[in-house]
């Protein structure tokens, strides 16, 4: 593993502890990676009205985009299940394709522990801005 995919998913757990999950107690949390090298992260925040909640992986893009940032070659998300690796939601899956289909996607345990896969894995025949181009 690398210097930066370590940091990556070492940014990425900690943010986990920044989640504002008072409803479902179940805290989630994303690291992206900009092209030039830049870690941005990124945790869930629960509402009231629970429509409103924010995955962490659009928390992460949404800061990224403030920060200036368009193009990503990474993400890691992490949750506090143990036992198997959890992906991003659809919703998340379709953000990030926004941003391009080529991204190195980490599915992180609270050990540490990975699986590398990649966004076209999961989310196959994607819908994205490439459709919307005029011809």
């Amino acid at each position: 593993m690398s210097d930066k995919v370590k940091e990556l998913i070492s940014k990425c757990l900690q943010a986990r502890d920044m989640a504002y999950c008072p409803y479902s107690r179940f805290p989630v949390a994303a690291a992206v990676l900009t092209a030039d090298g830049a870690i941005i992260t990124g945790c869930n925040v629960e509402n009231a009205s629970y429509g409103l909640t924010v995955c962490a992986e659009r928390t992460a893009i949404q800061r990224a985009v403030v920060e200036g940032y368009r193009k990503f070659t990474a993400i890691a998300v992490t949750c506090d299940i143990k036992d198997r690796f959890v992906g991003p939601c659809g919703a998340c899956r379709q953000v990030l394709m926004e941003f391009g289909s080529d991204w190195i996607v980490y599915l992180t345990k609270p050990d540490g522990s990975y699986k590398e896969t990649s966004l076209l894995e999961l989310l196959p025949l994607a819908f994205s801005p490439a459709h919307l181009a005029k011809n």
